[in-house]
C-alpha cells in the first residue's frame, strides 16, 4: 500500500533538513520537497541534498519572473513600505511560495503541506493563510513549531542520523530574495546595539563607498521600471543591476523595530538596495503626475496595502480592490527620474514626464510667468471667509 505524501517547503537549511526524517518517522509518509528560487538559490545543490536525505522527489521551481511581475512591481506601483521603512521583501515572497506549494500538493496527490517556520514569526501566518485560501482541503504541518526542539536539539537529531547539516551555529537568521535581505537574532535582538558590519552582505559600509556621488537614470512606464541609463532590461536584470549599483553606494540599509503580526516587537535589519532606490524614484515621478487628491488618497491606500501584504492577506478580494485603485493611478506615471547616490543616501535630482502636471509657465517667477495674479485677491477672500466669520462671531 502506498504511503501518504507530504510536500515540504525545503530551503536546504537546518530546520527543513531535519524535518524530512522527522516527518517520515512521525507520519509514516513519503516526503516530496519543493525548493523555489526567488533570486538567491542554487536549486540543483539543494535538490541533491533533499534526495540524499530520503526525499521521494525533490521538486524545484524558478519563480523569479513571477515574483517580479506579479508581486514586486505591483507592490512598487502601490508604494507599499511597512511602517515607513520596510519594502516587504520577505513578505512579498510568501504568498507565491504558498501558491507553488498548493500546486505541487495537488499535482502529486499530497494530503498535507509542511513548512519550517517557527511559532512566533510572521511567515507561519502568511504561508498557512495563503494555503488555506488556495487549498482549503490540504492539511498543514509545522514541524519546527510542533516538536518544540531548540536549534541544539535539531543539530543533535541531525547528526545522529548522519544528515548533511552545518553544526556551526550562525549568529544571525537570514532570508533573501530579489527584493531584499532580512537579518535577525544574535546581538541584533538588543535594539541599543549598533548592528555589526558582518550583519550586512549586499551593501557597502559608509567608509567603503565611493567618495564621489554616483548617478542613475530610471525610466518608468505606467509605474513599472523598464530601463536604466537608457538600456532596456527585464525586471530581474534591472533589480539585480540596481542591487549592485545601489549596494556599492551603501544605499538600502534599514534598522527597524517593527510590530509583528503575532503581537511582539522585533528588531530587524534589512538590506534592500534596489527596492529603496526604486521606491524613491517612483514616488518622485508620482509627484509629477498625480493630482494632490490622488497622491494623498494613494498614500493612505499604500499604508493599507502594506498591512495587507505584511499580514499575509494577499489572496483576498480586499487586495484586489486596492489593486484596482492603484492600477488606475498609474496610467500616466511614465517618465524618467535621475537619482544621486552617495554615502548611503539616494536623492532624486531630476524628473520628467510627458504627462506631467507640473507646468513651468505657471510655476516660474520670471518674465514668462503665465499665472493670473489678479485672481488671487478674490480667491483669498472666499478661501478665508469661514475663518473671518468664525473669529468675528466666536472670538474669546
Amino acid at each position: 500500500m502506498a504511503k501518504p505524501k507530504i510536500v515540504l517547503a525545503y530551503s536546504g537549511g537546518l530546520d527543513t533538513t531535519v524535518a524530512v526524517p522527522w516527518l517520515q518517522e512521525k507520519y509514516d509518509a513519503d516526503i516530496i520537497t519543493l525548493t523555489i528560487d526567488l533570486g538567491m538559490v542554487d536549486l540543483e545543490s539543494i535538490r541533491q541534498r533533499a534526495l540524499s536525505i530520503g526525499a521521494l522527489e525533490a521538486l524545484t521551481v524558478d519563480g523569479k519572473d513571477t515574483l517580479v511581475n506579479e508581486f514586486l512591481f505591483p507592490s512598487l506601483q502601490a508604494g507599499t513600505i511597512y511602517e515607513g521603512q520596510y519594502p516587504l521583501a520577505t513578505a512579498l515572497g510568501r504568498p507565491l511560495i504558498a501558491r507553488y506549494l498548493v500546486e505541487a500538493a495537488r499535482e502529486h496527490a499530497a494530503y498535507a503541506i509542511a513548512h519550517g517556520c517557527t511559532g512566533k514569526g510572521n511567515d507561519q501566518v502568511r504561508l498557512e493563510v495563503g494555503i488555506a485560501a488556495l487549498g482549503p482541503n490540504i492539511d498543514v504541518i509545522a514541524p519546527i513549531r510542533d516538536w518544540g526542539m531548540s536549534r541544539d536539539d535539531e543539530i543533535e537529531y541531525g547528526l545522529a542520523r548522519n544528515l548533511p547539516i552545518n553544526a556551526n551555529r550562525s549568529r544571525f537568521s537570514t532570508d533573501e530574495n530579489l527584493w531584499g535581505r532580512s537579518v535577525e537574532a544574535g546581538e541584533l535582538e538588543d535594539p541599543w546595539l549598533e548592528p555589526p558590519e558582518d550583519a550586512y552582505d549586499w551593501t557597502s559600509s559608509w567608509s567603503d563607498t565611493p567618495d564621489k556621488p554616483s548617478y542613475v537614470e530610471i525610466h518608468f512606464e505606467c509605474g513599472v521600471p523598464k530601463a536604466v541609463d537608457g538600456e532596456s532590461m527585464t525586471g530581474i536584470d534591472l533589480i539585480n543591476h540596481l542591487n549592485t549599483l545601489a549596494g556599492r553606494n551603501g544605499v538600502g540599509r534599514i534598522d527597524h523595530v517593527e510590530n509583528r503580526l503575532v503581537g511582539i516587537k522585533s528588531r530587524e535589519i534589512y538590506e534592500c538596495p534596489a527596492a529603496t532606490l526604486l521606491h524613491t524614484a517612483h514616488s518622485s515621478l508620482e509627484a509629477m503626475t498625480l493630482t494632490k487628491d490622488q497622491a494623498r488618497t494613494k498614500a493612505r491606500i499604500a499604508q493599507e496595502y502594506a498591512d495587507v501584504i505584511y499580514n499575509g492577506l494577499w489572496f483576498t478580494a480586499h487586495r484586489k480592490d486596492l489593486d484596482a485603485y492603484v492600477q488606475s493611478t498609474q496610467r500616466f506615471v511614465t517618465g524618467d527620474v535621475r537619482v544621486r547616490m552617495h554615502k548611503g543616501t539616494c536623492t532624486v535630482v531630476g524628473r520628467q514626464a510627458p504627462k506631467a502636471l507640473y507646468n513651468y509657465g505657471l510655476a516660474t517667477y520670471d518674465r514668462t510667468d503665465e499665472f493670473d495674479h489678479s485672481s488671487a485677491e478674490g480667491f483669498i477672500k472666499i478661501y478665508g471667509l469661514s475663518v473671518r466669520t468664525e473669529n468675528q462671531v466666536q472670538s474669546d
